[in-house]
């Protein structure tokens, strides 16, 4: 297993502990867990490409972790009531549309790069989720928080599909 690979997976094994760490209420070390999780993204993306370590269980695992870890996230702040499950579900929704995008585009021998507008949508949602970790007794900054992530994750979603309606045409053959 590569660097990068390794690193994949201390993002999913930190999932837990910031879990665990939320729900005892240790909402800053939480929050450090979190960023500390977050920013293993960044760094096992600029370690595989700067040192052809890209592998195709990095391609699977990396945005698989970060699903959970968002994804784990966003639960905990539904059972607290800071977040919709609606939005979240609608989230989903988005990711598994993608993600079966990205699926059939590869039985075409396509590769969907990923869009600026969900690199936007993903920095969004990262540090939209640490306000929510940390500032728990303010509704209105809940709702904006929540807004802003659903704006971006609708929009990109939307963006992926125009831009690779191609693919889905003739796709039930």
């Amino acid at each position: 297993m590569n660097t990068a690979n390794k690193i994949t997976m201390l993002r999913l094994a930190l999932i837990p502990v910031f879990m665990v760490l939320a729900y005892l209420d240790y909402r800053w070390v939480a929050l450090v867990v979190f960023i500390a999780a977050s920013l293993t993204d960044l760094l096992d993306g600029y370690i595989a490409r700067h040192y052809n370590q890209i592998s195709n269980f990095g391609k699977f695992m990396d945005p698989l972790a970060d699903k959970v870890l968002v994804l784990s996230a966003m639960c905990f702040l539904v059972e607290k009531g800071q977040m919709y499950g609606w939005v979240v579900a609608i989230i989903l929704f988005r990711e598994f549309a993608v993600s079966g995008l990205r699926f059939i585009a590869v039985e075409r021998q396509r590769v969907i790069a990923a869009a600026w507008s969900g690199k936007v949508k993903t920095t969004c949602t990262m540090v939209g989720l640490c306000f929510l970790l940390v500032f728990t007794e303010y509704p209105a900054l809940n709702l904006f928080v929540s807004a802003v992530i659903l704006v971006t994750t609708v929009y990109s979603g939307v963006e992926y599909f125009i831009k690779n309606r191609d693919v889905l045409e003739n796709a039930d053959q």
